[in-house]
């Protein structure tokens, strides 16, 4: 991962031998002609977005992108549309405007838009370009960089679909002025991830200064944005495919799926369930002996005054636990967990008590919760 300034963009490039590419960051940079000319060879564009968002930021991004051959395809907005259905969609209009294999499909959105669209990429012809201009907070930290595409199933979330690198990742940091303060504080949960599992001093930075961030302040949420980018970047550089430290990023992800899935993907943010991820994750590390009662009561603590919740009163965990069984990363029968050892220092096991998981479920869980 290189970093470097133009004249006004912040530039992060994912280092991936001949399928690098830049992350662009800066306030305002979606509606510049030309910005994506040097990353968008393509003539066709299809343009994936949301009923959200594509009123707010449609026009500006078109602008963006003239003398090219646009087709808007708008989805329905939530986590509960990232569907085989939507999927299909989105492919029909590809092939019903006879797009070739030298079309780009570019994702105008969040997380859910950004996944599903990146599948499409993937599949449409066995691989076309693909494009990220992520507008929630939780897309421009964590989901738009890394390649990672797909769709959910009932029975899981993100359980169809396939690594496919974007050509450029554009990032206007003035979409968040826009965002609901609910999308904006699931969006932090991501960052405090990034400090859980490799970076204690953005850790303590954000336990200092979480207020302003509450608050949309542009240049804390600037901050953020490209320390998370430059960590993201760094580790997608060493493992693209998740084959060993990659998997740290799922901080709080096995529980946060989980929920996720065990409610239909109607009740919780994607961010919402991390955070409470985070806190499970936590207090199943303190009660393996592995992080100290003060690291996990700060971990519970930050995440609390973000405004995001740390239990999960509607699940019973029974029905968590049966969830994270078919989690993409149990290998062997046996539950991948990322646990702390301390805030800033994570690591990868199925080695830890049953009984540690069993009883951390039941504090976080159903009518037991705390």
């Amino acid at each position: 991962m290189s970093c470097a300034r133009g004249e006004h963009v912040h530039t992060l490039n994912v280092e991936l031998r001949s399928r690098s590419y830049p992350v662009l960051i800066d306030a305002g940079i979606l509606g510049r002609p030309g910005v994506l000319d040097p990353q968008l060879a393509a003539r066709d564009v299809l343009i994936v977005s949301n009923t959200t968002v594509a009123p707010l930021y449609l026009p500006a991004l078109s602008a963006t992108l003239q003398s090219r051959r646009l087709v808007p395809v708008i989805l329905p907005d939530g986590e509960a549309h990232k569907t085989l259905g939507n999927l299909s969609r989105v492919l029909d209009v590809l092939v019903a405007n006879r797009f070739g294999r030298d079309c780009a499909v570019l994702a105008l959105g969040g997380g859910v838009v950004g996944d599903l669209a990146g599948f499409a990429a993937a599949s449409y012809q066995r691989g076309v370009a693909f494009l990220q201009v992520p507008t929630t907070l939780l897309a421009q930290v964590d989901s738009a960089v890394g390649g990672k595409t797909g769709v959910n199933h009932p029975g899981g979330k993100n359980l169809i679909g396939a690594f496919h690198q974007p050509a450029a990742v554009m990032i206007d940091t003035r979409t968040l002025t826009t965002l609901p303060a609910r999308e904006l504080r699931a969006g932090l949960a991501e960052v405090i991830k990034y400090g859980l599992i490799c970076d204690a001093a953005l850790f303590a930075w954000l336990e200092a200064h979480l207020d302003a961030l509450l608050a949309g302040d542009p240049g804390a949420l600037a901050h953020v944005i490209r320390r998370s980018c430059e960590i993201k970047a760094a580790i997608v550089g060493r493992d693209e495919r998740e084959q060993g430290e990659r998997a740290l990023l799922n901080l709080g992800h096995t529980f946060g799926h989980a929920l996720e899935a065990a409610t239909a993907y109607k009740e919780w943010l994607h961010g919402e369930a991390v955070g409470a991820g985070l806190v499970m994750a936590a207090a199943m590390s303190q009660a393996c002996g592995y992080l100290s009662a003060a690291d996990a009561a700060r971990v519970r603590q930050l995440v609390e005054r973000a405004g995001l919740p740390a239990h999960a009163a509607s699940v019973e965990p029974q029905a968590l636990l049966e969830h994270m069984r078919i989690d993409k990363k149990v290998k062997g029968g046996r539950i991948r967990l990322v646990l702390l050892r301390a805030i800033g220092t994570a690591f990868i096991s199925d080695d830890y008590p049953q009984g540690a998981l069993r009883s951390t479920l039941a504090a976080h869980c159903g009518a037991a919760r705390r």
